[in-house]
């Protein structure tokens, strides 16, 4: 009778998993909540593909401000190589700025009813910084933009092109689907598979 000896079989407990951890950041827009439109569904749904997800309550929300804004989510927020950034209208226009002021490379950025110009609404009150554009495409690998060619916002294919020519990636135009989660204008958008099967495909 032959003998075979295996070598000895490291107990599960002290296996230290080499990969980095997957993770979602998901960005809610002006005067919204981490519970409202198709942010809850998309945490969902990344949860059980096993992302660790984060969706924050951003600070004054109905007032957003970059100098509150952005703080809150670079301390807070854990960025790899492996970190999808999903943001809706301003907390996709923050991914922007995201972009601008970390080290690493992210895998994905997903901008969702963004831009990149100053809104009809915001111009007598507001200014934008130019972007660096340079330093915003060398932190991400893949970008998506989605835009509607009638947002009722202004957030809308036109913005999205802006952000595309300069930054690459894959440009999505939406015909007739509004701001793609407003309380304003009656668009509930529970959910958005959408971002799921642009997700996957990045794995």
């Amino acid at each position: 009778m032959k003998v075979r000896l295996l070598p000895p079989q490291p107990d599960d407990r002290f296996i230290i998993p080499s990969e980095v951890m997957k993770n979602a950041i998901i960005l809610h827009g002006t005067g919204t909540r981490p519970n409202e439109f198709w942010f809850p569904y998309l945490k969902k749904e990344l949860e059980a593909r096993r992302y660790n997800v984060w969706l924050p309550q951003l600070p004054n929300a109905e007032k957003p401000n970059i100098r509150d804004w952005l703080p809150f989510i670079l301390e807070n927020g854990k960025f790899s190589s492996e970190t999808i950034l999903i943001g809706h209208s301003a907390g996709a226009q923050i991914i922007l700025s995201i972009l601008e002021n970390i080290d690493v490379k992210i895998k994905q950025a997903i901008l969702v009813s963004g831009y990149a110009k100053l809104l009809p609404k915001d111009r007598k009150s507001k200014k934008l910084s130019n972007p660096d554009w340079k330093r915003i495409k060398n932190h991400a690998q893949d970008f998506v933009f989605i835009n509607s060619d009638n947002d009722p916002w202004g957030c809308d294919d036109k913005q999205g092109k802006i952000m595309f020519d300069k930054l690459g990636g894959t440009f999505i135009i939406r015909h007739g689907e509004g701001h793609m989660g407003s309380a304003t204008h009656k668009q509930p958008y529970k959910k958005f598979p959408l971002l799921l099967k642009l997700i996957e495909n990045e794995q």
